[in-house]
């Protein structure tokens, strides 16, 4: 099993025990299983995964870094939500500003900041299903 522990700005969002976790680093998708090699990786807006019990559990983050040895883990994410934490019409609601802004792009209107907006909408909206 690998101890895990994730924070977020706010403090300790989990602490516990899973079998596995999946998640995606600027590398690339990946999964830690126990005994994996130590690993630092910084962590992109994705779907993180983790094996509870004899499923797996989504969580949309938006972003961090995961650190990984002697199977323990730690994950400082920007911000973290489980599957049934995610208000799915509000995501979607993100997801149109953010494709708004996009379309209507002016002076005042910051790119970078509406991609990042959209990946984080879209990320929840995969996490939770729909």
């Amino acid at each position: 099993m690998i101890k895990i522990k994730i924070i977020t700005p706010l403090g300790l969002y989990k602490e516990g025990e899973v079998g596995g976790v999946h998640v995606r680093t600027v590398e690339g998708e990946t999964t830690i299983l126990p005994n994996h090699m130590p690993i630092v990786a910084m962590l992109t807006t994705c779907k993180c995964s983790l094996m509870e019990g004899n499923e797996y559990k989504d969580y949309a983050i938006a972003g961090g870094l995961l650190q990984f040895a002697d199977n323990e883990m730690r994950i400082l994410a920007d911000a973290i939500e489980g599957r049934e934490e995610i208000d799915i019409e509000r995501a979607r609601r993100a997801k149109q500003r953010a494709e708004e802004r996009l379309k209507k792009l002016d002076n005042r209107t910051s790119i970078k900041r509406a991609e990042v907006a959209l990946a984080k909408a879209i990320n929840r909206i995969r996490v939770y299903g729909g």
